[in-house]
């Protein structure tokens, strides 16, 4: 088998636009099991729509964006639906960035050698393929940007808004991209584990060819500046696709901004897709409830759906952006808060 053979079946985004799921939704409200918990999902995030004073956060951690959610996303930007994101730098960059480049995951399986793989430069996450010499193009794509760019700290926002721009001026060859959907709606991205991702490989190149002065990644200020949100918006609600440091990250602002002098609700609505347990202690970063006990989750308005993200997100939102609720809501414009 050769490479073209393994890259040849592409991996399809999901359009909820397309795919109506409100009588599914209404169905799994009377059933049990997780059909319930993800008709409670869909129901608290259509109360995060219709709170007037309610700022929606997604965060993403995992690999739905390779898997066929990465329209999702866009489609919650550009139709009202979300108001910040925190995610992993491979979610933002290795897949989304990575996509706005023009390259493509591909349909696989992993029953294969993964040596095989190897030797074709072909990356593999569980059943998707990922063309390791395009992956390597991303990278040195983010090294370009950042040699463009004026040799300072930034926090991972403030550089992946010069990202999103360098996208609109006509560099994106898929021009719906997150990124770029998010430039242009005022939607700040957060990535608070930014260089583990291709990003990273970009900017050691970058900062190994300008050794004296170079472009850093300044995480202490992407905290700085998410609780800057957490207190502007008030009453939050966030929407947890897997857990990590994304969802540790923004849960962390309540007790930041308590720290900071600042007087803040606990964040109001809370969801959480994921197929990790707690028995460990952990469950990717505490249930909902147990965050609860930290001052950083309201228990009055959450729900852990314990599914594969791919299985469920696209249904929670086709049904929201069905009822259409969001063409009520005004957007935050949080990018705002950052432009002098």
């Amino acid at each position: 088998m050769e490479k073209k053979e393994l890259l040849k079946d592409v991996v399809k985004h999901i359009d909820i636009k397309k795919i109506d799921t409100t009588d599914l939704i209404n169905a799994m409200r009377d059933m049990s099991f997780s059909s319930r918990d993800t008709a409670v999902a869909a129901d608290i995030f259509d109360k995060m729509i219709n709170d007037k004073d309610c700022s929606i956060i997604l965060t993403l951690a995992g690999s739905t964006s390779a898997a066929g959610c990465m329209q999702v996303y866009v489609d919650m930007v550009k139709n009202k639906m979300v108001d910040a994101i925190v995610a992993t730098g491979a979610s933002i960059i290795d897949m989304d960035f990575f996509e706005a480049l023009g390259f493509k995951h591909y349909k696989g399986t992993p029953f294969i050698d993964d040596k095989f793989l190897r030797s074709n430069y072909v990356d593999r996450i569980y059943d998707t393929y990922i063309d390791e010499e395009e992956l390597q193009n991303c990278d040195g794509t983010i090294k370009l940007i950042a040699d463009s760019l004026e040799k300072r700290p930034y926090s991972s926002r403030e550089f992946i808004h010069e990202i999103g721009k360098w996208l609109a001026d006509g560099n994106a060859k898929k021009t719906d991209s997150l990124i770029q959907a998010c430039y242009e709606n005022n939607v700040p991205i957060f990535c608070p584990a930014f260089t583990d991702s291709s990003a990273g490989f970009g900017l050691v190149l970058h900062q190994v060819e300008n050794p004296e002065t170079h472009l850093t990644i300044d995480s202490v200020r992407d905290f700085r500046e998410l609780t800057d949100i957490k207190i502007k918006a008030g009453t939050t609600g966030l929407f947890m696709v897997g857990g990590g440091v994304p969802k540790n990250f923004v849960q962390d602002t309540v007790v930041c901004a308590e720290i900071l002098g600042h007087e803040v609700d606990m964040h109001k609505y809370a969801v959480q897709i994921t197929v990790a347990d707690s028995r460990d202690g952990a469950c990717s970063s505490s249930t909902l409830k147990e965050a609860c006990s930290w001052g950083k989750v309201d228990t009055t308005y959450e729900q852990m759906v314990f599914a594969e993200a791919t299985t469920v997100v696209p249904a929670i939102m086709s049904y929201n952006y069905h009822k259409g609720d969001w063409k009520n809501r005004t957007p935050k414009n949080f990018t705002k808060l950052f432009q002098k």
